[in-house]
C-alpha cells in the first residue's frame, strides 16, 4: 500500500514539475535567459576587440627600439609593398645598369665571328661542327629571329644554341616546353587571383633584362614542337612581322597599377629586337608537325649527323652587340649581292616551280633568300653553296605537301633540270630531299 502512494506521488510531481516547465511563463524566463546571455557574450567579444586594438596602436607607436615611428607610414609602405604585383621585373629595374657592359668587341668581322664560335665550341665544351654548320647558323640568325634546329638526337642542336650564349658572354636561357601549352600566357605567364601577384616566368624576366641591354640574348625552347608552335608561339611571331621594332608590345596585363614596372606600356612589353628564339624540334610520335606558318617564318637548319673532333686553339668570349651584328650583316648584304647570274637562275627556277609543282617562292621567301646569301658569303661561304641550302629548306620543303606519286615521278626531270640550270652535282641539298620525298612515296 506504501509503495502504491509512493508511486502515485512520484506521478504526480513529475506531471506537474513538466506542467510547469511548459507554461508560457516558463518559456518567457527562457526568452529573457537567452537574451541575457547573447548580450553578454557580445559585450566580452567587444570588450577583447578593444583590448586588442589597444595592443596594436601600442606596438606601432612605441616600437620595441625605443625609436618613434609614425603608423601611417607604415602602414602606407606595407600596402605598397602588398600592391606590388611584379617584385622581379620591378627588382630589374633598379639594377637595370648592370645590364650594360662597358666595353664591347666591334672590330670582329663576320668571319672571324663564325671560326672564333666553332674554335670556342670545341676546346671549351668539346662541342664539333662543321663550319658550314656555323655559317648557316650565323646567317640564320640574320634573316629571322627564330631559329629551328631539327634532325636526329644527339646532334647537338641544344648545345649549339646553349653554347653559342656562353660565346657571347651572355648565358642562353633554357625553357622546356610543355605538352599542355596553348597560349601565350604559358610563355609570359598570369596574373595570380589568390597571391594577388604576376607569376614572371622566365622568359618575362629575360625580356625584360633584355631591354635595357645592348647584347644578344638567345632563348632555347627546347623540343618546341612536343606542343603546337602556332598556339603558345602566335603573338610572337606576329610581332616580329612587325617592320617596326620599337611597336613590337606583347600583352602582359589588361589594366595599370600605379608601381607596374618601368618599361611596360599600359599592361604591355615590348619584345626587344635583341632577342633570338632558338627551337628545337624533334620528328617522332610523341611530337606535333610544324605549321607552314612558323616553318614560312623562322630559319631552318637540319643537324643530321656529327662532326669529326678536330684540335680547336683556345679563344676568347666575344662581346658584341646586337646593333653591331645587324651592322655586319647589313654589311654583307650591300657588299655580297648576289649577282645577276644566279638572280636569273632563281627567276627561271621560280617559272619552273610554278608550271611544275604550282607553288612559288613567294615576297617573304625571296625576301629570305636575298638576306641570307650575303650574308653566307661574308660569314665565309660560297654563293651557290647557301642558294642550295635555302632552295633546300624554303622552297623544296613546300613539296612534302603534294602528291607523292607525283613527285616521285617528277623527281628525276627536276633533278636534270637543277644540273642544266646551275652546273652538274652544283645543288646537292636540293637533290637529296628529292630523294628523300622519293623514298617516302
Amino acid at each position: 500500500m506504501n509503495g502504491l502512494l509512493l508511486s502515485t506521488s512520484f506521478s504526480d510531481i513529475m506531471r506537474n514539475v513538466w506542467n510547469y516547465v511548459s507554461s508560457g511563463y516558463a518559456v518567457l524566463i527562457y526568452a529573457v535567459l537567452i537574451i541575457v546571455l547573447v548580450v553578454a557574450l557580445v559585450v566580452i567579444l567587444m570588450v577583447n576587440d578593444g583590448k586588442n586594438s589597444d595592443t596594436t596602436v601600442v606596438t606601432i607607436d612605441k616600437p620595441a627600439d625605443g625609436g618613434a615611428r609614425d603608423g601611417d607610414t607604415r602602414a602606407k609602405r606595407a600596402e605598397e609593398e602588398d600592391g606590388n604585383r611584379f617584385p622581379t621585373l620591378t627588382e630589374i629595374d633598379g639594377e637595370s645598369r648592370k645590364y650594360i657592359r662597358a666595353e664591347y668587341d666591334e672590330n670582329i668581322t663576320l668571319k672571324e665571328l663564325c671560326e672564333s664560335f666553332r674554335n670556342f665550341a670545341a676546346y671549351k665544351q668539346k662541342l664539333y661542327y662543321d663550319i658550314t654548320d656555323i655559317r648557316r647558323f650565323i646567317a640564320g640568325l640574320s634573316v629571322s629571329h627564330i631559329t629551328i634546329l631539327q634532325g636526329m638526337s644527339g646532334t647537338g642542336k641544344t648545345s649549339l644554341a646553349y653554347v653559342f650564349g656562353e660565346f657571347l658572354d651572355n648565358p642562353s636561357t633554357v625553357i622546356p616546353v610543355q605538352p599542355m601549352w596553348k597560349e601565350r600566357t604559358d610563355l609570359l605567364g598570369y596574373y595570380n587571383e589568390f597571391t594577388k601577384r604576376f607569376n614572371e616566368t622566365q622568359l618575362l624576366q629575360v625580356m625584360y633584362k633584355a631591354n635595357y641591354s645592348k647584347e644578344i640574348f638567345i632563348t632555347v625552347l627546347d623540343e618546341m614542337n612536343i606542343a603546337r608552335v602556332e598556339y603558345y608561339f602566335a603573338e610572337f611571331l606576329s610581332m616580329l612581322e612587325i617592320p617596326d621594332a620599337n611597336k613590337r608590345y606583347l600583352g602582359v596585363v589588361t589594366d595599370k597599377w600605379a608601381n607596374d614596372p618601368k618599361q611596360f606600356k599600359d599592361g604591355n612589353i615590348r619584345l626587344p629586337e635583341n632577342m633570338w628564339f632558338i627551337g628545337t624540334a624533334n620528328n617522332d610520335d610523341s611530337t606535333f608537325a610544324i605549321s607552314d606558318k612558323v616553318y614560312d617564318r623562322a630559319m631552318v637548319m637540319n643537324l643530321d649527323a656529327k662532326a669529326e673532333p678536330f684540335a680547336a686553339p683556345r679563344v676568347k668570349k666575344v662581346h658584341i652587340t646586337a646593333e653591331r651584328f645587324k651592322e655586319l650583316t647589313d654589311a654583307a648584304q650591300r657588299e655580297y649581292k648576289m649577282t645577276k647570274r644566279n638572280a636569273r637562275r632563281l627567276d627561271e627556277l621560280d617559272k619552273y616551280m610554278i608550271e611544275n609543282f604550282r607553288t612559288t617562292f613567294g615576297n617573304r621567301i625571296m625576301k629570305q633568300i636575298k638576306t641570307y646569301i650575303p650574308v653566307y658569303v661574308g660569314c665565309g661561304g660560297e654563293e651557290l653553296e647557301a642558294l642550295d641550302d635555302i632552295l633546300a629548306k624554303k622552297v623544296l620543303r613546300k613539296l612534302e605537301m603534294q602528291n607523292p606519286v607525283y613527285i616521285k615521278n617528277a623527281a628525276e626531270g627536276f633533278c636534270m633540270y637543277l644540273d642544266e640550270l646551275f652546273g652538274a652535282d652544283r645543288m646537292p641539298q636540293c637533290k637529296a630531299v628529292m630523294d628523300r620525298l622519293c623514298k617516302n612515296a
